[in-house]
């Protein structure tokens, strides 16, 4: 390991450098390779507080479960309604191959249009998700994602 990070490899920090790390100027150089930044005033690591405890902290919020209870309200019926839908086509193709090729119109039989169902269903299942998360849970999660950051900087409530 000496060989590929030298030296000092083995003092490097594994807590988070979000909140502790300066932010170096324009034209400012990082500093010392190998060194490690010290907090800045007014932070997290003041308050007592690590960022893992202020993580844990709004894990266990109430807005955070609300925001996941929300995700899995639609994506747990989802997952499993899309699941089914495309077990149902490969056991059909596979177990009814008499079905899967009956003409519907022309040359495309009942195989090729589940095929292209599952497509659709893909894209229809996308817009859906995307909707779904604009309309029920960006708006909270981008409030945890900046009462955390504030919380870290040491400005939290």
């Amino acid at each position: 390991m000496e060989k590929e990070a030298g030296p000092d490899a083995a003092a490097t920090r594994l807590d988070d450098p979000w909140y502790d790390a300066p932010v170096p100027e324009w034209g400012e150089p990082d500093g010392p390779a190998g060194s490690v930044p010290e907090a800045r005033p007014g932070q997290a690591a003041q308050q007592g507080h690590s960022a893992a405890d202020i993580y844990l902290e709004v894990q266990r919020s109430a807005a955070f479960r609300e925001v996941r209870r929300r995700y899995r309200r639609f994506v747990i019926p989802a997952a499993a309604a899309f699941l089914l839908w495309y077990l149902a086509y490969v056991v059909a193709a596979t177990s009814a191959p008499g079905l899967m090729a009956r003409p519907v119109v022309g040359a495309l039989n009942v195989a090729m249009i589940a095929g292209l169902g599952q497509f659709l269903t893909t894209f229809l299942l996308t817009w859906a998700y995307a909707r779904h998360a604009r309309l029920h849970r960006d708006r909270a999660a981008l409030e945890l994602r900046w009462d955390t950051q504030e919380m870290t900087r040491g400005i939290g409530r």
